[in-house]
């Protein structure tokens, strides 16, 4: 359990993963190995700026083809694992990553459901005021609103990087 006496106050970059840091796939269609990844422009760069302003980042993502059973909590850990090492290697760094492997009604950490929020709770002392949430998709953004943070949803021919800036303008 974490000290709630803890005197650092976070302050969070919530990600969504796909159509945020990579590219989405057509609907109903999953990322299920690395050689699918493929990084969006402007997603290493927008990460590596956050934290360059002292945000942590955090991905949280829905993973449904867990549940449809098209690829294994393994392969998306592996996924994972060479995304942040991509990531590093640029200079940037993801702090965690929370992912619901489940099915439409089966949880409560699918987004729109802030259940992964609450995960990152559990380690972070989150500072909701300076803290956001990114994403591509409603979900992202009613999930971010149900936990109490701004949430901005991606526009078409935005990405992150021209997302974080802009951000990072007004929050001045």
């Amino acid at each position: 359990m974490k000290d709630k006496f803890i005197s650092q106050i976070d302050k969070i970059a919530f990600l969504d993963r796909d159509g945020v840091i990579n590219v989405k796939l057509a609907e109903g269609c999953y990322v299920t190995e690395w050689g699918q990844f493929k990084f969006l422009d402007g997603a290493i760069a927008g990460i590596k700026l956050l934290n360059d302003f002292g945000y942590k980042v955090i991905v949280v993502t829905n993973q449904r083809g867990i549940a449809k059973k098209i690829m294994t909590e393994y392969s998306l850990n592996q996924i994972h694992q060479k995304m942040v090492e991509s990531i590093t290697n640029f200079g940037g760094k993801i702090e965690a990553i929370y992912y619901c492997p489940h099915d439409i009604g089966q949880c409560n950490c699918r987004k729109p459901d802030v259940g992964l929020f609450l995960q990152a709770e559990e380690v972070y002392t989150i500072d909701k005021i300076n803290s956001f949430m990114i994403g591509d998709s409603i979900s992202d953004i009613e999930a971010g609103k149900k936990y109490g943070i701004q949430s901005y949803l991606l526009k078409d021919k935005e990405n992150l990087l021209s997302c974080v800036r802009k951000i990072l303008i007004v929050n001045k």
